[in-house]
């Protein structure tokens, strides 16, 4: 698969923030974006959780440069003690809003409208800090947002995502926790270990992947699947109605 030019692209500038995608993107690329349906069905698996009233309406907090940001947390723990630390510093307001669950593609449409409408609010992704430890491990070049994980295959001369097939269909994956993408390069060296040293773990950012999806036009793109991580299974698994029973 060629996609060497436009992993390193992606990597170099979500690394730096996701402004830097985009400028590199007008500047060389046609703007052919993913259609807006596509990209929201990519990330509709992939929950999220933000503080919201009973209506659903996000805790905004006063931002100088935006108007106002509403976090939203990959973790729910994460989301969870951010409520109990709302409690203790605004115990009025926190009786007034609860965590909620809520699709990373409905996050997606709600910032498009936003823009479009030039409402001045944005929603700020917030990573799971023990992920973060790990991508700045990974990766000096990392400087914040939501990492994602990625199996390279490579050598000196440049490195590739690394596909998997699955009903016959190509796909690059991108995990959300580390340890999972060590999984599948751990099964990778022990089914083909004469390219065990080829092998290695790289990041990119969420931030990143979401402005190459709405600018980009490389079809590499349409390969790429985002993959929830354990604790979001486990929360889908426990929360989510089985059809069967």
């Amino acid at each position: 698969m060629k996609n060497k030019s436009l992993f390193t692209h992606i990597r170099n500038a979500s690394l730096i923030g996701a402004t830097v995608v985009s400028c590199w993107l007008t500047n060389t690329t046609k703007l052919l974006a993913l259609p807006s349906e596509v990209i929201v069905e990519k990330l509709r698996p992939i929950p999220v959780f933000t503080i919201a009233d009973s209506q659903g309406t996000p805790l905004i907090a006063p931002n100088d440069d935006n108007g106002g940001v509403s976090p939203v947390f990959i973790s729910k723990q994460d989301a969870n003690n951010f409520l109990d630390k709302l409690k203790k510093d605004n115990p009025d307001l926190a009786k007034q809003v609860q965590v909620i669950v809520i699709p990373l593609g409905q996050i997606f449409e709600l910032t498009e409208a936003n823009a479009k409408e030039k409402v001045p609010f944005v929603f700020a992704y917030v990573p799971t800090q023990t992920q973060v430890e790990q991508a700045k491990k990974l990766n000096t070049q990392y400087q914040g947002g939501v990492p994602l994980f990625v199996a390279m295959l490579g050598n000196d001369q440049g490195s590739y995502f690394l596909p998997m097939k699955q009903n016959d269909q190509e796909f690059i994956p991108l995990f959300f926790e580390k340890q999972q993408v060590q999984q599948l390069v751990d099964d990778f060296k022990k089914a083909q270990p004469d390219l065990a040293s080829s092998i290695k773990i790289d990041v990119v950012t969420l931030e990143g992947i979401l402005e190459a999806f709405k600018e980009s036009d490389d079809e590499v793109l349409t390969k790429i699947v985002l993959l929830p991580s354990k604790e979001s299974i486990d929360f889908l698994r426990a929360n989510v109605p089985n059809p069967q029973k």
